[in-house]
């Protein structure tokens, strides 16, 4: 490791008093309190105090001091300046911002302390560095802005590929929380408004949340800073002019982003507008329930509807796709060519396989075009964005069809492609093929694109093959065959003679160090053209850096262009990937309309498909019109209740995002939101217990359910008591019922209240439905198919015995639930008595009375009687039970 530069950071001046360097890093560190100061000295990047001890803590790095004078000691910590990026990215991804203070001038020129200012604030949602973005997820930064008199404005903004967007949502937290399940931003900024609750309940979500100034959120002047940006003179043509709220929040992220980066920013082009009239609404918990995009276990990446359907071959495409199936469409024309889209490929399979090979090699246009503009695209980003455009050509060969209407998508995507020659003519005559990683260290401008750095270059070379030449004249003038002339940045050139050969060193040798394996010298001729090939050497740096700077300024006028060809090749990326899974995986185009309407023959779930090697037992569903609008599902544990459920959710989620769907037969009437209750889930953090996240989140559908949209309600009222739990359970289902006097929502609604299925008998649209089971006197057999029909039996002790439970326990519940059917063991409280528990002048739980009816029927044996005999017993029990010998 290079040592440490020691002057202008020294701790303190003789008398006491801090040194010009402390002073200047205090000066700036006062400026950026609540970041850490990466400070430029030399080779490094120093830290000092209280940032010092953190990054050491962080980074495990050493932690030493320096001298303060009369203060003491201050912590030091640092980093190598051509490394930093690595410590940055590991800070940055624990949720720490990073000021970074760079020298302004050339140390050996500088008069005095050298000149040295913040560049720019890496944040986690305002980072933008290749090396710092390994995922091909979106990054954005989230800016909520409260307003007293309505809904919450949201922005997001994703400095790394321009795109940018508002929304405005209903005042709770839950609709926030909602959006950030939906997008994940890295990093939330809010005004001194937001209620710390709020706060709190956004960073348990994973986000970086912290306030930034209040002006910046200011809704009077937040029109302003946005016209201003995109030089406009209304914000109509971005459809938030009469949201005050989204503007404020689209102001506050706008400005943050150009503070942190001291940059203009001008890749952010435009804002869009998302409204919940365009996209079914998909909350947090239905996300999470039916693993959308995240896995419910931590960590995971398999197992999502998203891992299933993402066989993109670009990062633009990974990143629609999944914007896609978060926020399906409502409008069935715009769903439709999506779907023509994916037709399309289906049917023309050697042009998609061609298109999906060509793709594989396409490097990331939007987030090297959002570099360029920022003005730290590398070389070799430079280099990997002109192969990419050299594939452009071909890209709108393979997507123009062979006379057959192509689909209005991608028809329009491909003439959203452009080529850019020009572009890589440039890039061609200014990069080397092989350049190193950044343009730091020279190396990077091809020979023949400058005249002036050519001439450098020749003179550098020239000088270092006169080294070569001298030092072998000096071995044949002093007979030392070991002399060597070598170059270090400290001493500069020298010639290095070993101790056995000093005395052969002539008098006009100057010595310049005394080394342990001998000594070093200088000779006129040597210092002369030391200087000269310094001098080149440090010239042809400064002017690469400059010609570097000069491409990547002229590159920006192409960053437009470049963001058109990354969006459509994200599309048709999109479309060939669904394709793709749709013909491996045997889906078929679903009709989307405007009915009310579902019907799924033979449905299959997605993701569970995949894992089961004898195959998916597929199932019909029907929700329509005035008929069938609640499905009541009862039957064994692990039948796949649970898993019919979801994928009936999942294939109408597919089909409203544009992708074929897993059935041999879809019909789906637009749903405007999907709400589920599935799972056992607590927030003891916040003293709420299971059964009270269940109420909470029972709430929000109660309380938000149109007749558009699709309930999925899994084990209702199974968090408290058997009575207290039926109740809750039957009237929501009769709430549900009769939300619409003429329709009910549409409702999957699985229970383990097996006395609930009588309500099949009293609202006209509830029907019952079970997983058949077929059962021997050893096994019982899940058979995957849901039937008509109602059961009572959930064979949990069955399934207890298939997780392992000691066969003593499972055994002796065998016993006792002998015993509670026979009638000798009364639970304390019989599922037979429920509707009369219920009624409020129930009375109170009896221990049972001897019934001599019961009894005698114990010890009947209906194979030892003829049909006389039992018609007279039958005429005799009749008799006692109107005397009134049976108990209540």
């Amino acid at each position: 490791m290079k040592k440490r530069p020691e002057p202008e950071n020294a701790g303190a001046s003789d008398n006491g008093k801090l040194s010009p360097g402390m002073r200047q890093y205090q000066e700036i560190k006062s400026r950026y309190m609540d970041t850490i100061l990466f400070f430029h000295i030399g080779d490094f990047y120093e830290t000092f105090g209280d940032d010092a001890k953190l990054v050491s803590r962080e980074l495990d790095l050493v932690l030493t001091s320096r001298s303060r004078g009369a203060e003491g000691q201050v912590p030091l910590a640092g980093v190598p300046y051509h490394a930093a990026d690595s410590y940055i990215a590991r800070l940055v991804a624990k949720g720490y911002k990073v000021a970074v203070c760079d020298q302004l001038e050339d140390a050996k020129k500088a008069k005095g302390i050298v000149k040295r200012d913040v560049v720019r604030v890496i944040t986690p949602g305002t980072v933008i560095d290749s090396s710092m973005l390994p995922s091909t997820d979106a990054r954005y930064l989230m800016a909520v802005c409260p307003c007293n008199a309505g809904d919450w404005g949201l922005a997001f903004l994703d400095i790394s590929t321009g795109e940018f967007f508002v929304s405005e949502v209903p005042p709770e937290v839950h609709s926030v929380v909602s959006e950030v399940a939906r997008y994940r931003p890295a990093e939330c900024i809010v005004p001194s408004a937001v209620p710390a609750a709020v706060i709190r309940t956004l960073s348990d979500s994973g986000i970086y949340v912290h306030t930034f100034r209040d002006d910046a959120f200011d809704i009077a002047r937040a029109g302003k800073v946005l016209m201003d940006h995109f030089h406009v003179l209304s914000l109509a043509g971005y459809g938030c002019e009469t949201l005050p709220a989204a503007q404020g929040a689209a102001s506050a992220a706008l400005q943050y982003a150009k503070e942190t980066q001291q940059s203009a920013l001008g890749h952010i082009r435009g804002l869009s507008t998302r409204t919940q009239f365009q996209s079914m609404l998909l909350d947090a918990v239905t996300l999470r329930n039916l693993e959308i995009a995240d896995s419910i276990r931590p960590g995971a990446k398999a197992g999502t509807l998203l891992s299933c359907l993402n066989t993109t071959r670009t990062a633009m495409g990974s990143r629609l796709l999944r914007h896609r199936l978060t926020r399906p469409l409502l409008d069935p024309g715009e769903i439709d060519a999506r779907l023509d889209a994916v037709e399309y490929w289906v049917k023309n399979p050697a042009p998609r396989l061609a298109l999906r090979q060509i793709l594989r090699d396409f490097s990331d246009l939007e987030r090297i075009a959002g570099r360029i503009a920022y003005g730290n695209a590398t070389p070799r980003d430079l280099v990997a964005l002109s192969a990419t455009l050299r594939n452009v050509p071909e890209v709108r060969r393979l997507s123009e069809g062979t006379g057959e209407n192509i689909p209005r998508l991608i028809a329009g995507a491909r003439e959203q492609l452009r080529p850019l020659p020009e572009v890589i003519d440039r890039i061609g005559h200014a990069i080397v093929d092989d350049p190193p990683a950044t343009a730091r260290n020279g190396g990077v401008i091809r020979q023949g694109f400058s005249r002036e750095l050519d001439e450098l270059t020749g003179v550098l070379r020239g000088g270092k093959d006169w080294i070569v030449n001298l030092q072998n004249t000096e071995r044949e003038k002093t007979g030392i065959k070991s002399l060597k002339i070598g170059y270090n940045r400290i001493f500069g050139y020298y010639i290095d003679v070993t101790k056995p050969n000093l005395s052969l060193v002539p008098d006009y040798y100057e010595r310049k160090q005394t080394t342990a394996t001998g000594e070093r010298y200088t000779i006129p001729a040597l210092r002369e053209k030391e200087a000269l090939i310094s001098n080149a050497d440090e010239r042809i740096l400064s002017l690469e850096q400059d010609l570097y700077a000069g491409l990547l300024e002229t590159l920006k006028g192409a960053v437009p262009d470049l963001q058109e060809t990354a969006q459509a090749i994200a599309k048709l990326d999109v479309c060939c990937a669904l394709a793709d899974v749709a013909v491996s995986s045997g889906y078929v185009r679903p009709v989307v309309n405007g009915s009310d309407r579902i019907v799924i023959r033979d449905g299959r779930h997605p993701v569970v498909e995949r894992g089961l090697p004898d195959g998916f037992v597929p199932n019909d569903t029907e929700l329509s019109g005035s008929e069938t609008r609640i499905m009541i599902i009862t039957g064994a544990n692990m039948a796949g209740k649970s898993t019919y459920m979801r994928a009936v959710a999942l294939i109408c989620i597919m089909a409203q995002a544009g992708s074929f769907v897993p059935a041999r037969h879809a019909e789906i009437g637009t749903i405007d939101r999907i709400f589920t209750r599935v799972g056992a889930f607590d927030d003891l953090a916040s003293g709420q217990s299971t059964f009270m996240v269940e109420m909470l989140e029972l709430a929000n559908i109660l309380n938000n359910v149109t007749v558009k949209s699709l309930v999925i309600l899994d084990e209702i009222g199974r968090g408290t008591s058997t009575v207290d739990g039926y109740a809750i359970a039957r009237s929501v289902l009769e709430y549900l019922h009769g939300k619409s006097p003429h329709t009910g929502v549409k409702t999957l609604f699985a229970t383990h209240f097996h006395e609930i299925v009588g309500v099949e008998q009293e609202l006209a649209r509830v029907k019952n439905f079970h997983f058949a089971v077929k059962e021997t006197k050893e096994t019982v057999t899940f058979l995957r198919k849901l039937i008509p029909g109602a059961t009572d039996r959930s064979y949990g002790i069955h399934v207890a015995r298939l997780a392992g439970i000691p066969k003593k326990v499972t055994d002796r519940a065998d016993a006792v639930l002998a015993e509670v059917l026979n009638g000798s063991l009364d639970p304390t409280v019989k599922v037979r008595r429920y509707t009369q528990l219920l009624l409020p002048d129930a009375p109170a739980v009896r221990e049972p009375a001897q019934d001599p009816v019961l009894d005698e029927i114990r010890h009947l044996d209906p194979d030892e009687m003829t049909p006389v005999q039992a018609l007279m017993k039958l005429h005799e029990f009749k008799k006692m039970l109107n005397k009134g010998t049976m108990p209540p």
